[in-house]
């Protein structure tokens, strides 16, 4: 069985609202909503683990109510629509509280996505993880279209980097391994968790779509996406 892990442990700041980033509606409906529909849109079958800060799952529960929405399961993964996990002090520990949910025997393919990204494509997401089946490691990424200047040593190549999205797809018992590494700040994805094990990263294209919703720009952005 593969397994998603989105991770939606927003505060709002950046978008200078009191509500969550990943409750804000788009198109009627709230982001994590979109987010969780288009990973059922690529498979009915995937275990969809969702984390989220014990704080906002009351709120969480009361939109899915509004919207006629599934409420979370609880119990043992292959149990229901989705799980429900508490998210940690960090992302690393919040997936490794998602992982948590994940038979320590599982084999299979586990991504990790953000709970703000409702538009991968599915192509994307397939890419992804049918590649991970295979490399074990695998994230999307993009070209950089923009010129980069490093602050300090000046004008950088940008055909030398890639803009790093989600969901990022492993397998599931190198994941878990990986994230048994004592926490360190250069964890600042979940590839970075492999590298630093020791796990070489594949990269496939991923989809420019496929924004992180962090502004009150981005919002806009993906209500032109939307229509």
């Amino acid at each position: 069985m593969d397994y998603v892990i989105i991770v939606a442990g927003g505060k709002g700041l950046r978008m200078g609202s009191d509500i969550p980033k990943q409750f804000l509606p788009i198109g009627g409906r709230p982001v994590l909503m979109r987010t969780i529909e288009r990973f059922r849109e690529y498979s009915e079958a995937l275990q969809i683990i969702l984390v989220l800060p014990k704080a906002q799952q009351d709120y969480w529960r009361e939109l899915c109510q509004k919207y006629a929405f599934p409420l979370p399961s609880a119990g043992e993964a292959g149990k229901g629509l989705y799980l429900l996990a508490d998210g940690g002090e960090t992302r690393f520990h919040s997936v490794q509280n998602g992982l948590a949910l994940v038979p320590d025997d599982a084999e299979g393919v586990v991504g990790v996505h953000d709970g703000v990204r409702p538009f991968p494509t599915v192509d994307v997401i397939r890419r992804c993880y049918e590649t991970a089946h295979q490399k074990k490691a695998v994230i999307p990424v993009i070209p950089v279209v923009e010129t980069l200047r490093h602050i300090t040593e000046g004008t950088k190549p940008r055909g030398e980097y890639r803009l790093v999205q989600t969901p990022q797809c492993f397998d599931i018992q190198l994941l878990k391994a990986a994230n048994e590494q004592p926490y360190n700040d250069g964890f600042t994805d979940d590839a970075s968790v492999v590298e630093a094990f020791g796990f070489d990263i594949t990269l496939v294209d991923g989809n420019r779509e496929n924004i992180k919703i962090t502004t009150p720009y981005d919002l806009k952005i993906a209500e032109v996406l939307l229509s």
